[in-house]
């Protein structure tokens, strides 16, 4: 008979579907994650970009944003924080309004049908929103308060005086007493007298204040979608062109529209770069994005008297600036042209406007242009020079205007030899190199023996000597070539800039000499096609490398300046313009004003209201919020009106003087609305004021910000300009509104085979490889997949989804459940593995944990604890499962693991007898004396290479290692019997044996 069995035990399984629906219910049954009011504890304010919710719903990929924010937020409130941690809808804009046009349904119906469902799988996956301050944007208790502020942002102005917004109210008394003479106005800018000012009509005075307000409705010329009818912002328009939504060819149309005057805080913008925790990639995207420089205004007077003013970076290059070009769109275009121009040039606008979409990279742009007919002089020689119309002039950047130094800038080169015209250079190279070919058949037998005597190096090409030299060579080197010269002629280049004749030597110095040299060249060639000196030059290999550049460094042929260092040559000629009333020094911004102007129903209504005798009327705060009528159609006009337009009933209003208005029809775009949610959270509730400021005081700027890199020139500098804004004004106590921001990387699609190739692509719709939480929850449950999001890779990496990565997380929280609930099961024979080792590993792994958890590694972060669970199991094996070590350990892993799997912790906790709930219990805390390794291992080499590894005491001193160093057989072995000349340690970690 044989023996009996032992009965084998079988324990419950690890049941995700039923765990974490059961705990999901509790915590928003008994609002665990409620955010308290401001109070006496520290605050931590964790945020995710709030979403725009589709019809499609979340992806994996979304959660990869979730997930570890909430991963945060839960650490924050195990370690005591006050913690707000909110979520709400970025809910107006296109694509719910093209779906509500598509499907003829409410749009407002369409956003709480697909917000319920983010809402619903948020829950899912175990966020921990705190629901009670959901905010939607398109709801009217919200946009109630962007109109708000869109009213303070059209009632004030900014001073660049005191470097802040004032009321509009004081800048009317100002101009009443004494016109815009103190303002330090640019120069392209028109002044106004005290008298000008105290003479003109309501409507004057409107158009003027239009100039400064924060506010403002101007006529632009604007990128026009034709897909969606609407226009878009230059942000929204992306290099090639075409819509950032809709993918269109975007067209240009001169619309009126409304603008925020973003330009009036650039300088701020920029230098409060310099206080943020930010990426340096998006630091870098603004500072391009705002594009600050400082150079000066000159003002350039047409022959016939006009005032063309230009800004430049480089006032040192004047006297190189050749040619004058206007933007198509510049107000003195058609002043300009001459008759005989003018059909040209009309063209020519026309096709240019036709053509323009975004502003795309203008180095990309092929040169294209038109002359005028007219003339410029040139402030600092009183050279007269054409001026031509070309696209690559921007009329957004600096005047619309510029000074073409084509020497020393790329496109004005371009376009130079594109059209035939001087190219004089007037900074030297800050290398000094030069070059000059000498031509076979034009110099005598004996030059090349010459050359070498006096040091010059060159080579010989077919009988072409090629000599390399500097500047600071040129003179003389022309004069020994020279006489060696019978026929033709030779040039310097780069640096000198000379042509040498057998009966001349010609310094490329000013438009005279090279058109001198072109007409001398081009009938010596016989050739029609050599406009110019520079024209000539490029059709030689060997100088091609030195013909431009666009470094600072000292000037030549540039009158008084010559010879000055770069800076002093800058500094000097902006004093010279300002002393001759020619030009001041100004700073200048790539930065264009933002608009918000939207021909679209499904935006936040702008609150004004359009008298017939033109004059514009700010709604007062009692009718706030305007709000969207309730209608059928949608549709947007092809004419450029919004469809509130055709409504009426809405439009047309009676104000409290009893004359008729018209209410303004645009919307604005919903990167209004997100411009201030952030705020929003702290108090979402409140009727009275944007939110109250003990709460603002307490909870802002937010710690933590999470959200994609997209939104850099976008979301992210509009927020800045709309917090800078409110802390003028007195509304906030801080200047930035987001302290520290990270960028989650893509989630792409798995991996799939096309014809023998593996292709990667990101997850779509419309190529049917969306993975979506819902699926992999039901599969593998919530816990498996948030540990999958944290573990797939660096946070910041892009990465493709894998079909094997939730499983094996789902593996790990197996264990997990097993050690915890049941460290005998499945035991083993007994391993090696002391008490001091389990303990050091714990406190090891609580230090881990939370420096990946505040570093964003949470990769590591869940190799940390995996780490953690395997050393469990080892303790397991060697009895340590009813030693004091072993109950701390198994408590301290249900804390650690709490944030990353809220489900699986939840129930661990309640199953070991212990109070709910864990996510209310403390961070455990790490002792470093009991992390610490005892032993430790160190490198030991002989002349810097490595010859031997030994596991030394942790605190051995510097004698120690070197005792142990020198009796290291292995050490021995390489010395030898070699001198030893020193031994360099490196406690805790090598030492070195410097051998003779």
């Amino acid at each position: 008979m044989k023996d009996a069995q032992p009965e084998k035990i079988l324990h419950e399984r690890y049941d995700p579907t039923t765990i974490e629906s059961k705990w999901q219910a509790r915590w928003a049954a008994d609002d665990l994650y409620r955010t308290a009011p401001a109070d006496e504890r520290p605050k931590y304010y964790v945020l995710d970009f709030y979403p725009y919710p589709s019809g499609e719903g979340l992806s994996v990929g979304h959660c990869r944003n979730y997930v570890p924010t909430d991963v945060v937020a839960r650490y924050y409130r195990m370690k005591g924080y006050n913690v707000l941690h909110p979520m709400g809808w970025d809910a107006f804009g296109l694509p719910t309004e093209n779906q509500a046009i598509k499907t003829k349904t409410n749009p407002s119906v369409l956003t709480r049908r697909y917000a319920a469902n983010y809402k619903r799988q948020m829950n899912l996956i175990g966020a921990s929103y705190d629901w009670s301050r959901e905010i939607t944007s398109s709801e009217p208790d919200y946009y109630h308060w962007t109109q708000w502020i869109f009213l303070r942002l059209y009632d004030h102005w900014y001073d660049p005086r005191v470097d802040q917004a004032r009321p509009i109210a004081e800048l009317e008394a100002e101009l009443a007493a004494y016109g815009t003479s103190r303002l330090g106005l640019p120069l392209s800018e028109r002044g106004v007298t005290a008298e000008a000012w105290q003479a003109t009509t309501a409507l004057e005075r409107q158009e003027i204040l239009k100039r400064f307000r924060l506010a403002y409705r101007g006529e632009a010329t604007v990128n026009w979608d034709p897909v969606d009818k609407t226009v878009l912002a230059n942000e929204e328009v992306g290099p090639d062109g075409r819509a950032w939504r809709s993918g269109a060819l975007v067209e240009r149309r001169t619309l009126k529209q409304w603008f925020f005057r973003t330009t009036a805080y650039a300088s701020r913008l920029d230098r409060d770069l310099d206080t943020v925790d930010w990426p340096s990639r998006i630091v870098t995207m603004q500072r391009n994005w705002i594009g600050a420089s400082v150079g000066a205004e000159v003002i350039f007077k047409t022959v016939a008297g006009d005032e063309l003013i230009v800004f430049t970076t480089r006032p040192d290059t004047l006297w190189g600036a050749t040619f004058m070009v206007l933007s198509p769109e510049h107000p003195l275009v058609a002043k300009l042209t001459t008759p005989a121009q003018q059909a040209t040039v009309e063209a020519y606008v026309t096709q240019a406007k036709t053509n323009a979409s975004a502003p795309v990279p203008v180095e990309e742009k092929e040169k294209t242009g038109v002359f005028t007919g007219s003339y410029a002089v040139n402030p600092v020689n009183g050279a007269e020079i054409p001026i031509w119309v070309a696209d690559y002039v921007l009329m957004g950047y600096g005047t619309g205007a510029i000074m073409a130094v084509p020497a020393h800038d790329e496109r004005d080169f371009a376009f130079a030899l594109k059209f035939g015209l001087p190219i004089i250079p007037v900074i030297q190279r800050p290398d000094d190199a030069a070059r000059s070919v000498v031509r076979r058949g034009t110099y005598a037998e004996d030059l090349p023996n010459q050359l070498r005597a006096a040091g010059y190096q060159f080579s010989e090409q077919d009988g072409d000597l090629v000599v390399d030299l500097t500047g600071a060579q040129a003179e003389a080197y022309a004069h020994l070539v020279q006489p060696a010269l019978f026929n033709g002629w030779t040039e310097i280049a780069g640096s000198g800039w000379k042509f040498i004749f057998p009966d001349v030597i010609v310094a490329v110095d000013s438009v005279e000499a090279d058109q001198q040299l072109a007409a001398r060249i081009s009938t010596a060639l016989q050739r029609n096609d050599l406009p110019t000196v520079m024209a000539y030059l490029t059709t030689i290999p060997a100088y091609r490398d030195l013909l431009y550049h666009d470094e600072t460094g000292v000037p030549i042929s540039s009158g008084a300046i010559n010879g000055l260092p770069g800076d002093e040559a800058i500094s000097w000629t902006i004093d010279l313009l300002e002393a001759e009333g020619k030009g001041k020094a100004r700073h200048n911004y790539k930065l264009r004003d933002w608009l918000i102007s939207r021909q679209r129903y499904w935006g936040t209504p702008i609150p004004i209201i359009h008298r017939a005798d033109g004059l514009e009327v700010m709604e007062s705060d009692e009718q706030l919020p305007v709000t969207l009528p309730g209608v059928e159609n949608y549709e947007p006009t092809a004419t450029g009106e919004s469809p509130l337009a055709q409504i009426d009933e809405w439009v047309k209003v009676t104000l409290s003087d009893g004359q008729q208005g018209r209410r303004e029809t645009d919307t604005m775009g919903t990167f209004a609305c997100s411009s201030w949610y952030f705020l929003r959270f702290v108090d979402p509730r409140n009727p009275h004021e944007l939110a109250r400021q003990e709460e603002l005081a307490y909870w802002l700027p937010v710690d933590m910000y999470v959200g994609g890199a997209e939104h850099a020139v976008m979301h992210l500098l509009y927020a800045r300009f709309w917090t800078k804004f409110l802390y003028d004004i007195g509304v906030v106590p801080f200047i930035e509104p987001f302290q520290s921001l990270r960028n989650q990387g893509l989630i792409l699609a798995p991996p799939r085979e096309v014809d023998g190739q593996i292709v990667i692509e990101k997850m779509s719709k419309s190529k049917n490889n969306v993975i979506t939480p819902d699926e992999v929850v039901a599969t593998h449950g919530a816990d498996a997949l948030r540990g999958y999001e944290c573990f797939i890779s660096d946070f910041e990496a892009a990465v493709p989804w894998s079909t094997d990565g939730v499983p094996g997380i789902r593996r790990w929280l197996d264990r997990v459940w097993r050690i915890v609930l049941n460290p005998e099961q499945d035991r083993a024979s007994e391993g090696e593995f002391t008490e001091r080792q389990l303990q050091r590993i714990l406190h090891q792994t609580i230090m881990r944990v939370e420096h990946d958890i505040k570093g964003f590694k949470f990769n590591t972060m869940v190799a940390a604890l995996m780490e953690f669970t395997n050393a469990l199991y080892k303790a397991r094996e060697a009895g340590l499962s009813k030693t004091p070590t072993w109950a701390e350990a198994i408590e301290t892993l249900m804390r650690l693991i709490a944030p990353v799997a809220p489900h699986i912790a939840e129930e661990l906790w309640a199953r070991t007898q212990r109070s709910y709930s864990i996510h209310q219990q403390s961070w455990p805390k790490a002792d470093p004396a009991l992390a610490a390794e005892e032993e430790i291992e160190i490198v030991l080499q002989v002349n810097g290479k490595i010859r031997d590894k030994l596991v030394v005491p942790a605190d051995a001193d510097e004698a120690q290692l070197r005792d142990v160093a020198l009796q290291s057989e292995r050490v021995k072995g390489y010395v030898g019997d070699k001198t030893i000349r020193k031994l360099i340690v490196v406690p805790g970690k090598l030492v070195n044996v410097v051998v003779s």
